[in-house]
């Protein structure tokens, strides 16, 4: 029984005097809301209309039942409005999830122009390397840079992709050489990125085809711009993302590696509650993401 349609249906018979009358309203049969209001007097425990062949009338429990039962409606009903108004309103607090090298390489410079365009909304940033739990952990999206992601019940949106770029610092290079082919890697100090999904070996890709190198690991991190400044400092061979590599690269501090070679891209994705409904603030700041980051 749905106590909520029959308490609509037991106002409408108070007032309009009538279950016949009710009834062309509500558009259901007389026989369907006489059934909906003896059910709800059942489940009371109490006559609520008292009928004759000539006419009804409330009982005393009635009449004190049909006042809060308006009230209740009317505040059910105006909460229903607010909700669905508030629903298309970009406000509240949008709790994010991302990458620390991808939130302040990326990310941090966008934020100004996303809270500037929503100025009725706060966001709360938590940059975290970790796969954090979504759901457990209440956040509204989770932004991700991975190759592949696993199975959930998260809707996932590709956003983008970034490059991964093989490099090493000069002088590095001028201790121990620069390696010409993917094989001549394994005669280096790899630093690995310890949440990848295979740290220390490398799936490489190019004309030849695709090689699987296993490297010898000197340091593993689990933060991409720890290893930017390991390989700087001479450490070793390492990959980095391009949003970091690019400006080393073009500074001369770091040298891009095997130009005939590419690692996997990585997907740039955003992760959310699978909703029926996806709230406003979680579809503008996916929206403008995706925009954002095409256009870089």
């Amino acid at each position: 029984m749905d106590v909520v349609a029959a308490m609509r249906v037991f106002r409408q018979v108070v007032q309009r005097d009538s279950f016949s009358k009710a009834a062309e309203d509500l558009r259901q049969s007389a026989a369907a809301v006489s059934k909906q209001v003896r059910q709800l007097e059942e489940r009371l425990g109490t006559l609520l209309i008292l009928r004759t062949t000539r006419r009804m009338s409330l009982s005393e429990a009635g009449r004190v039942y049909y006042a809060e039962c308006c009230r209740l409606l009317d505040e059910l009903d105006a909460l229903e409005r607010a909700t669905a108004a508030g629903a298309g309103a970009v406000a509240g607090c949008l709790r994010v999830n991302a990458p620390l090298s991808f939130g302040l390489k990326v990310l941090s410079p966008l934020l100004a122009e996303f809270m500037a365009r929503y100025p009725q909304l706060r966001v709360e940033l938590t940059l975290n390397d970790r796969l954090l739990d979504v759901v457990t952990e209440g956040f509204d999206v989770s932004l991700r840079v991975r190759t592949q992601l696993a199975d959930s019940s998260l809707v996932a949106r590709r956003l983008g992709e970034v490059e991964q770029l093989i490099c090493a610092a000069p002088a590095y290079l001028a201790r121990r050489g620069t390696p010409q082919r993917a094989e001549d890697l394994r005669g280096h100090d790899c630093l690995a990125y310890r949440l990848a999904e295979h740290p220390g070996v490398w799936q490489l890709e190019g004309d030849e085809g695709a090689v699987s190198i296993a490297l010898p690991t000197r340091l593993s991190a689990d933060n991409s711009m720890l290893l930017a400044d390991m390989l700087v400092a001479g450490l070793g061979v390492g990959s980095l993302p391009c949003f970091i590599a690019r400006p080393l690269i073009d500074s001369g501090a770091l040298v891009s590696l095997l130009p005939g070679r590419r690692m996997a891209r990585r997907g740039i994705y955003a992760l959310y509650p699978d909703q029926r409904h996806p709230q406003q603030k979680v579809r503008v700041f996916v929206d403008f993401l995706a925009e954002a980051l095409s256009a870089a």
